[in-house]
């Protein structure tokens, strides 16, 4: 157990921005998988919890490359992102149905809404949410939303502890 523990503390400090950038395109292609083998339809909401992984995984890219802190700051606003994200997903869940119904913002997809609104409008409206975004959908332990924001805690957490001990 031991060596466990030390491995993983040596990979913390040794490859840091490459274990962020793994983990988070991992967790992309997982979705992916899963939406395909699963027959799952990922609503707008999950679509942009997706993009905001890419984000880190780009962010921990360019801490990779450079070895400056700017990569960390980067994933910590990615992280905050992908929080307030997962968070509004989490709190449309949780919704009754009556307040549910008054949602409209996910009546089409994400890459739809792009196209007719642009990015920016596109954006505000899945944040807005809607009745397909309040589906819990396949639980394992957790649901979707709650994994994206407890990965995205621990993503913010770490980059937190290795800025404060670089």
């Amino acid at each position: 157990m031991y060596k466990i523990i030390n491995l993983l503390i040596k990979i913390f400090h040794n490859y840091f921005e490459l274990t962020i950038l793994v983990s988070s395109l991992l967790i992309i292609f997982l979705a992916i998988i899963m939406d395909s083998f699963l027959s799952l339809q990922a609503c707008p909401l999950c679509i942009l919890t997706r993009y905001v992984f890419l984000l880190i995984g780009i962010s921990a890219a360019v801490g990779l490359f450079t070895k400056k802190n700017i990569g960390k700051y980067l994933i910590i606003l990615s992280s905050l992102i992908g929080l307030f994200v997962t968070s509004r997903q989490i709190y449309i869940q949780n919704m009754s149905i009556e307040q549910i119904t008054e949602l409209s913002g996910c009546s089409m997809p994400f890459h739809t809404q792009i196209d007719y609104f642009g990015l920016i409008e596109a954006v505000k409206n899945t944040i807005s949410g809607g009745p397909s975004c309040a589906e819990d959908g396949l639980r394992l332990i957790l649901n979707f939303a709650e994994w994206g924001f407890l990965f995205f805690f621990i993503y913010l957490t770490f980059t937190l502890l290795k800025l404060r001990n670089s």
